[in-house]
């Protein structure tokens, strides 16, 4: 079935009820939302001669067009390219012509920076601009009757990976794959009703955008912040005027906000629920936020190949603090979600058992068809029906999942893994660290050794000493840091994932500058 039936339905289900908003104001109910959807739809098949399952790329800041492009192209049958607005028009340009896109929707700012490319992306024939001539005519065409019909294994979102190493490859997430995401977002994540409202200060483009769907199927609001993006002053006065707002967001996002709440005093009771996920939630931060802001964060763990749903730690799990292993539980990222299996397992695959560490591993409705015209990185990852993450973790007993890293990060110095995470979490209980980032270095008599870059607090300095007298006191003596970077920031991708190839690379020519 098409996802487009989704909001087909919720236009008869909630007819009336307000569906698109710039920050307060309500620009359509979903009666309105779905038919222009279904216009736009009828305007890629019968004007620009799209047939289903070709592909459109979206190249946009977030904004209500946003979604209606989405839906259009899905009522239409279409595979939707949604591409990060930050991205520099080379990288666009590698996913256009990787994926063969055949009609780009680019918003007016990129448009200009974009076009000198556009030569070399010959399969890109149409090229439209929401609010432009183009768009206007696509929603002036008579509305579809119905979506148009879609098996549950085509391709509904082509998603390009970051490519933090080497070229990003194109996930297939099938119509399969996010119903399976919607269904365990209602189950393992957070209920819904029309009251509520997802706010998208995060990429649209990204995970933040995925959680459209269960909010279309159950007619809630869906709101654009007046910035297009992450303000957290803008996302309390949204809270007071919108309410029940509910917000996926990077870890660093919700630090930043916490960070805003705890020190102006602010009113947090008009966020419903935070999601989070994308990268590693420190212990410290997230006990910070519940002190702040209450009983309102849930955790979700996924990759884009297997989008948002691998595990959940759930609202009643991170506020139960009188359970006897409440700070191991918070430092997890919870249980499989409800339409998924996870296991950790060795380099065979072999399920190991509790406790010990190997490749985080998972199977289930959610996990994507493969790569994009790439069958050799398809059989790598998809082996007997299960997905290799390349993350490291362990199961306990009661089958919650603690990450430890991407494999690849892993620090092994005399033949022992160093799990970059524990160091991390270390580091952070000392009060004027804000950031910090381990990798290794290679070293002849270690195989390599572990270097910390850290980030103090405005106005603060951290002593190395002070680093190493807390690594002692929590973690093993060899696990610690041979080596401090003090920076002012970290380097992060666009989804706010630190970029530990840049890291390493500064760490080497640093260290080849003597210092």
């Amino acid at each position: 079935m098409n996802l487009a039936h989704l909001l087909e339905r919720a236009a008869r289900v909630h007819r009336t009820a307000p569906a698109l908003h710039v920050g307060a104001r309500q620009l359509c109910d979903y009666r309105g939302f779905a038919a222009a959807a279904a216009r736009l739809g009828a305007g890629f098949r019968d004007r620009l001669r799209l047939a289903p399952g070709e592909r459109v790329a979206i190249f946009m800041e977030n904004a209500p067009d946003y979604l209606i492009a989405l839906w259009g192209a899905w009522f239409a049958g279409l595979a939707v390219v949604p591409v990060n607005a930050k991205l520099h028009p080379r990288e666009v340009l590698y996913a256009l012509q990787n994926s063969g896109a055949q009609a780009l929707i680019v918003s007016d700012s990129h448009a200009a920076g974009l076009a000198p490319l556009l030569a070399q992306a010959p399969d890109c024939a149409h090229v439209i601009t929401p609010g432009a001539a183009s768009w206007r005519r696509l929603l002036e065409t008579e509305a579809l009757a119905e979506p148009l019909h879609r098996g549950p294994d085509d391709v509904a979102w082509l998603f390009y990976t970051s490519g933090t190493t080497g070229k990003p490859k194109g996930v297939m997430i099938t119509h399969r794959n996010l119903f399976a995401m919607t269904l365990c977002y209602l189950a393992d994540v957070d209920e819904v009703d029309p009251r509520d409202a997802i706010v998208y200060a995060a990429p649209i483009s990204h995970g933040a955008g995925l959680y459209n769907f269960p909010h279309v199927l159950k007619g809630a609001r869906h709101v654009v912040p007046e910035s297009g993006g992450f303000d957290p002053a803008e996302l309390v006065d949204l809270s007071r005027s919108v309410g029940r707002l509910s917000m996926f967001a990077a870890p660093t996002m919700v630090k930043r906000l916490v960070d805003h709440v705890a020190s102006r005093g602010a009113d947090p009771s008009g966020f419903k629920t935070i999601v989070y996920g994308g990268g590693p939630m420190y212990v410290e931060d997230i006990r910070r936020g519940l002190d702040a802001m209450g009983d309102r964060f849930v955790q979700i763990y996924g990759q884009g190949e297997s989008p948002m749903t691998i595990t959940a730690l759930s609202r009643a799990i991170l506020a139960d603090r009188a359970h006897p292993r409440w700070a191991e539980r918070i430092a997890s990222v919870g249980v499989a979600q409800s339409l998924c299996e996870v296991r950790v397992g060795d380099a065979g695959g072999r399920a190991l058992p509790a406790g010990e560490i190997g490749e985080v591993m998972t199977r289930g409705d959610a996990v994507m068809a493969g790569y994009w015209r790439d069958p050799e990185a398809t059989a790598k990852t998809l082996r007997a029906g299960w997905l290799f993450t390349g993350d490291v973790g362990s199961l306990d007993a009661d089958g919650f999942l603690t990450l430890k890293d991407r494999s690849k990060d892993v620090v092994i110095s005399g033949g022992s893994n160093i799990y970059p995470r524990e160091v991390e979490e270390a580091l952070l209980t000392h009060p004027d660290v804000a950031e910090v980032s381990i990798i290794g270095r290679r070293d002849p008599e270690w195989g390599e050794i572990v270097v910390a870059f850290v980030v103090a607090r405005a106005g603060a300095t951290v002593a190395p000493a002070d680093l190493d007298s807390l690594c002692l006191a929590s973690i093993a003596r060899f696990k610690r840091p041979k080596a401090y970077r003090f920076v002012a920031s970290l380097p992060k991708n666009n989804y706010g994932k630190v970029l530990k190839t840049e890291l390493r690379d500064l760490d080497a020519r640093l260290a080849a500058g003597g210092n």
